[in-house]
């Protein structure tokens, strides 16, 4: 799988709710840096993903993917499934190799104070 198909990969498993398959996209020294914390490994972040994140009923919709020499990064939104507003943008750095994320880094642009949450890229 090239670099733009593992981060559709990656925000396909998110939305649909689909942990197995977010947790075969990431290598097990998976880390991810958001503005708001750090999680570190796999099993810790698709935990997160699974359990703890602040919401659930969003979707991610990419505006533009820049592939690089060691990654891509990702331009887009995150929506509320139930009426389709914007919560915030973002843009998403991922580290990769051998056909697996090491790594992402993720960007947040204004958050929608009444959407109740922060970042779940």
């Amino acid at each position: 799988m090239d670099d733009a198909s593992l981060a559709r990969a990656y925000y396909d498993a998110i939305d649909a709710g689909d942990y197995d398959a977010l947790r075969g996209v990431l290598a097990p020294e998976f880390e991810h840096v958001r503005p708001d914390m750090t999680l570190s490994g796999r099993e810790e972040f698709v935990a997160f993903m699974r359990d703890d994140r602040p919401r659930t009923d969003t979707r991610h919709v990419v505006d533009a993917i820049y592939d690089g020499a060691e990654g891509v990064a990702v331009h887009g939104r995150l929506l509320a499934v139930d009426d389709g507003r914007e919560l915030f943008t973002f843009v998403d750095a991922f580290d990769t190799a051998d056909g697996k994320i090491r790594g992402l880094a993720t960007y947040t642009g204004a958050i929608d104070s009444t959407a109740g949450s922060t970042s779940s890229s």
